[in-house]
């Protein structure tokens, strides 16, 4: 298990902060930070997470643009649905509360982060990342959801989790695959995207190359 084996994930995740030039401490104090906020009634089990996704076929929403299209082509009520971000409130919006959101906070609108607050208090466990650059959104949001698992793309310790995986979308695919799902499908990822920015680009290729790596 990744989580269990950070060893499988270090060398990948070094590779990631030199080709961003991002400072691992960030993700470390991040991740300490999130932690101090976890108390037995906000914790959600990761056998619970277990029971939602192993043996279950998946589908993993990324946040592409043509999401809600590609869902309104797919019979929703055949998965098991992990979200990644600002996808879950696609979801909500056409009514399918989504059984697990990967979420880091800082890719939202005020409105989608409401929304997955929502989702959570109707059932979805949520997965709130913690990174070098969302303290701020940790400290205002956090509060707020009533069980969440917390996870670190640096070091695991006590509560906080590394499955696997860098940005929202490869993550879930990540846990997917960590918690056994009997088989992935993609819905909402465009990694040849030409509008994007620059550095959401490199996040896209390294979501594919990822991804990738878990088979799909």
């Amino acid at each position: 298990m990744i989580y269990t084996n950070f060893a499988a994930w270090e060398p990948i995740y070094e590779r990631i902060l030199e080709d961003f030039g991002f400072d691992r401490t960030g993700d470390e104090e991040a991740a300490r930070l999130l932690s101090q906020k976890l108390t037995e009634k906000n914790t959600a089990s990761l056998s619970e997470l277990k029971d939602t996704v192993s043996g279950k076929p998946v589908l993993v929403c990324g946040n592409a643009p043509g999401l809600r299209n590609e869902l309104l082509k797919i019979d929703l009520s055949t998965f098991v649905i992990i979200a990644a971000d600002g996808a879950a409130a696609v979801l909500m919006d056409i009514g399918r509360v989504p059984e697990v959101i990967c979420t880091d906070l800082d890719g939202n609108s005020e409105t989608d982060i409401e929304k997955e607050i929502l989702a959570c208090s109707r059932g979805s466990i949520v997965l709130i990342h913690a990174h070098g650059d969302n303290m701020d959104k940790l400290e205002k949001y956090v509060p707020r959801f009533r069980r969440f698992i917390a996870t670190t793309q640096a070091r695991p310790f006590d509560q906080v989790y590394n499955f696997g995986g860098f940005s929202d979308g490869d993550r879930c695919v990540f846990v997917a695959r960590e918690f056994e799902a009997k088989s992935i499908r993609l819905a909402g990822f465009d990694f040849e995207d030409p509008l994007v920015n620059p550095i959401k680009k490199k996040k896209l290729n390294w979501a594919k190359e990822l991804i990738g790596m878990c088979g799909n």
